[in-house]
């Protein structure tokens, strides 16, 4: 099977499962000059994958890397939404493109299955929760309008061409190798580093926040079912927990006194900030018998456990806002 995105924090992750559960892994890592593989350099699985390196902007590469491929697993994106305020059109080449590309490439060479990963941020603030795959899809940044036409785009392959795709639709994942963009990295890093005051936006939106072992379970679990095929399906826990009642936890598992400051600059635009995500997880355990196994305090001991690793840590920037 292909991952794309193997390089990135979730794709390397589900890499690894799929090793371990006996898959043969094809994993794209997007082309750079210094010849890296992302997170798949160190990890300990990367001798029994075939690694690649391109980038999903360009069909023609593509269409060659998913010859003989049977399973795709489409992670590769950009998904900052800082950034997607600053570069917008970087995320449509990226994600709608890139994701037409890697349709057209799996219909052209017969996969027999295709896994499209979409996001939770489509749905916009929620209108209702918890959050079903019927919500309203809501364009509150570039990032989720990108990612709207890109589920878009796959789902119409499968509407106008019977390609066997799957719409995966994670909510807030969180784990080791994430990067320190993210709300939860950011401050982990920062106590672990030394800080006594941290740099914060808005900490009253809610998440339903996923380990991300979960999410890849989710993954695969999607994959094992042909009743997903044509469907469109949210990976998340039905737990809701506000960003500062998160940052307290982390807090208290790391027993830091550290004060958190209020800063302007980390505030998202008025119309863009997702105030609430809470997710109805009700189709994939019906389809799959999905469970998710990690809670937000088992999840987050693992993370803080990675990150407080000197070697893990000194990767991370942390006295830097990364968007």
């Amino acid at each position: 099977m292909l991952v794309t995105g193997a390089d990135g924090f979730i794709g390397s992750h589900l890499c690894e499962m799929l090793i371990s559960e006996g898959y043969e892994v094809r994993a794209l890592c997007q082309y750079n000059s210094f010849g890296s593989w992302g997170w798949l350099d160190e990890s300990a699985v990367s001798k029994d994958i075939e690694i690649v390196t391109g980038d999903v902007r360009d069909p023609f590469f593509c269409e060659k890397i998913t010859q003989k491929i049977d399973i795709v697993f489409h992670l590769a994106a950009l998904i900052a939404i800082p950034y997607s305020y600053e570069a917008p059109q970087s995320y449509i080449e990226t994600n709608i493109t890139g994701t037409l590309n890697m349709c057209n490439a799996a219909l052209k060479n017969s996969c027999s299955r295709m896994i499209h990963t979409s996001t939770s941020e489509v749905y916009g603030t929620a209108q209702f929760v918890p959050i079903s795959e019927s919500h309203p899809l809501q364009p509150q940044s570039p990032y989720s309008a990108s990612k709207i036409g890109a589920d878009s785009i796959a789902m119409s392959y499968f509407n106008s061409f019977e390609l066997p795709l799957t719409i995966a639709r994670p909510f807030n994942t969180y784990g080791p190798r994430q990067s320190a963009r993210a709300v939860i990295p950011t401050i982990i890093t920062q106590i672990a580093a030394g800080a006594e005051n941290i740099k914060l936006g808005d900490v009253t939106p809610t998440r339903d926040f996923n380990y991300v072992l979960d999410t890849c379970r989710g993954f695969i679990s999607i994959l094992k079912s042909k009743e997903a095929i044509g469907q469109t399906i949210n990976i998340g826990s039905n737990f809701e927990i506000s960003i500062k009642d998160t940052l307290l936890t982390i807090k208290k598992i790391m027993k830091s006194n550290v004060e958190f400051l209020f800063d302007e600059a980390r505030i998202r635009p008025k119309n863009s900030e997702v105030f609430r995500l809470l997710c109805d997880n009700s189709k994939i355990k019906a389809l799959t018998g999905f469970e998710p196994k990690y809670s937000i305090e088992e999840g987050l001991k693992e993370t803080i456990e990675w990150f407080s690793e000197p070697s893990n840590l000194k990767r991370y920037k942390a006295d830097i806002f990364n968007v």
